[in-house]
């Protein structure tokens, strides 16, 4: 197991992000069942879309004060597990980090998407249909275009991008959700969108997908069980009961009491996906609780994972596996590590449990005493 700011591969010295995530990336495969050529292959094809920024040392701190992970790490892993297989690892990066502005950003990040269509040979029409609605020439918000790959084996991912409704101002940000919608032919899917408090994310299924998804994030604050359960029914989800328990026990852990238990600090997510452009509902559902600010440290973060694994039938044994890869330092010395956990109900499909991993190039958040604790997670 290696310390966060070393790479695990290489002489000691001054690790690069490139090393340092990569380095993640090959464990990680490990754990997922990748082989290590596909492991390399992705590990290699990461340090390419990051660019420049690969080969910067992490004494140098984040290139940019990225969105997309606490300690502004531009890269993201994720494991989603279903019963009776291996977890499926994702990688999510921010291509254009470092480019020095926003609407930078976004060109960088377009033109690393467009290198991937070529490598692979997969189209960007749905990326093409809404770039002016998302990529203005003056751009607003937290990002611009974030990039993920699902490593299959073969050396060939799943790719995905995440877009900014905010792009043309936060006012604007529904507004720009429903033209985007109506120009992928879901112009009735808007009307099946639930009252939230912002749109962080629209995202975009590319590639070889057997049904590709339009997918609509939702912010919900102060989000409640019961709230997150009538989400779901609205969605056509899982039964409300069900997402219900999954909230509260990742936001507070197995056997919390019913009560007054909400996400008072950092808020949930919802995500609704469109696949056939004839009807207005959502084919999917996911809920993503943000375990890492309801939790006193990853010891407890895992705890809650492993029961969470279990109940829906899954071995749970990768997850502190891939900790491991990621990380030497002991769970309960920090908070973050696994930043969310989500359930996925996507029609005709058993329900997926994902957990959301940290790479902690930059910073380690501390752990948090119980007396310190959000007020919501201790009424659950």
């Amino acid at each position: 197991m290696t310390a966060a700011g070393t790479t695990g591969d290489g002489p000691p010295g001054a690790p690069t992000l490139g090393a340092l995530t990569g380095g993640q990336l090959r464990r990680l495969g490990a754990v997922a069942g990748l082989s290590d050529a596909d492991a390399g292959s992705y590990a290699g094809v990461l340090t390419e879309a990051l660019g420049t920024v690969a080969a910067r040392p992490l004494d140098l701190g984040p290139p940019n004060r990225t969105f997309l992970s606490d300690d502004h790490t531009p890269v993201e892993f994720s494991l989603s597990f279903r019963p009776g297989a291996a977890p499926a690892l994702r990688v999510l990066l921010e291509p254009g980090c470092g480019a020095g502005s926003l609407a930078r950003n976004g060109r960088a990040g377009l033109a690393a998407v467009r290198a991937l269509a070529r490598r692979w040979r997969f189209g960007t029409d749905s990326l093409d249909a809404v770039e002016d609605l998302f990529l203005p020439p003056v751009p607003h918000g937290p990002l611009a275009l974030w990039c993920a790959l699902e490593l299959r084996p073969g050396g060939v991912p799943r790719v995905k991008v995440y877009l900014n409704p905010s792009a043309s101002g936060a006012g604007r940000a529904a507004a720009t959700v429903r033209r985007a919608l109506g120009r992928l032919g879901h112009a009735r899917a808007a009307a099946a969108l639930p009252e939230a408090d912002g749109y962080p994310f629209l995202a975009l299924d590319l590639g070889d997908w057997a049904e590709p998804r339009v997918k609509v994030y939702l912010r919900h604050e102060g989000l409640t069980p019961g709230r997150a359960g009538l989400l779901a029914a609205a969605a056509g989800g899982p039964d409300a009961a069900v997402v219900e328990d999954f909230f509260r026990t990742a936001a507070a852990g197995p056997g919390a009491a019913p009560g007054d238990l909400r996400l008072d600090r950092r808020p949930g997510l919802t995500c609704h996906a469109f696949t056939g452009t004839g009807s207005a509902a959502p084919a999917g559902f996911t809920l993503h609780v943000p375990v890492r600010d309801y939790a006193g440290h990853d010891g407890e973060a895992l705890a809650r994972a492993t029961v969470l694994l279990r109940r829906y039938g899954i071995d749970p044994a990768p997850l502190p596996r891939a900790l491991s890869a990621l990380t030497g330092r002991r769970l309960a010395d920090g908070v973050g590590l696994i930043a969310y956990l989500a359930l996925a109900h996507q029609r005709d499909r058993a329900p997926r449990v994902t957990a959301y991993l940290s790479c902690e190039a930059y910073a380690v958040r501390p752990p948090e005493p119980a007396a310190l604790r959000p007020a919501g997670a201790l009424r659950g």
